[in-house]
């Protein structure tokens, strides 16, 4: 399931995370992205990443991480057990592209001896469409490939099993927060009728009130979930 959710960045956030990120002191800046590939990755990637380590990316991180927890459709999209900390890259000029890959299903989670299953992959766009050529985020679905160039603040969550590339970038610069989400339901099916339901409830609610009705679904919401969650 390919879930779009608009503005989880507000303008004034969005500003202060491209000012950390264009501020980075040298020795924190843009790097070659293969410094987090798996070898297969690593032939078809050619962007540019911020440090994983760095403090400038720990400031914009915080501010990606702050977005989420208060995001109602993110948590119940993802269904969060652990999120991998955004990283960030950029697109442009002679490192303008990422060709087709499967995320790596299990990533070290750095600064630390664990590591995280990768269930759902976010990317998360930080600057106007407008502002550069290209750089559409292309992914296989079932029905075949589905192209997305969001809006800044805006959010793409998609199956990390499916494989997907960033087109190549022509003009201006592509820079987005990516990052992963170890789910506590590991089902992409599971996940998708729990957020079908959840959004049936909430459309429900919207509409009519806290009837029985929606009291019930919200019982079988819950009981799916304490069924199928590993926490």
């Amino acid at each position: 399931m390919l879930i779009p959710l608009a503005q989880v960045l507000n303008a004034d956030e969005i500003g202060k995370i491209l000012h950390i990120l264009a501020s980075a002191p040298p020795d924190q800046g843009w790097t070659d992205g293969r410094i987090t590939t798996g070898s297969q990755s690593a032939m078809v990637k050619n962007n540019q990443q911020m440090p994983e380590q760095g403090a400038s990316t720990a400031q914009a991180r915080d501010l990606v991480l702050a977005a989420l927890s208060r995001n109602a459709q993110f948590m119940t999209a993802a269904l969060p057990r652990r999120v991998y900390p955004p990283s960030f890259n950029r697109y442009s000029g002679q490192t303008n592209a990422f060709g087709s890959h499967i995320d790596n299903a299990v990533r070290t989670v750095p600064g630390s001896a664990g590591y995280l299953r990768t269930d759902v992959s976010c990317t998360l766009f930080l600057n106007d469409p407008g502002s550069y050529d290209g750089g559409e985020l292309v992914i296989q679905a079932p029905g075949g490939e589905q192209s997305y160039k969001l809006n800044a603040g805006d959010i793409l969550l998609y199956p990390s099993t499916t494989l997907h590339r960033v087109n190549p970038v022509t003009r201006g610069e592509r820079i987005a927060s990516f990052f992963w989400v170890e789910s506590m339901i590991r089902s992409a099916e599971q996940r998708q009728l729990l957020y079908q339901l959840d959004m049936g409830i909430l459309s429900l609610r919207q509409k009519s009130g806290e009837t029985p009705e929606a009291v019930r679904l919200t019982g079988v919401y819950h009981n799916l979930l304490r069924m199928w969650a590993t926490v």
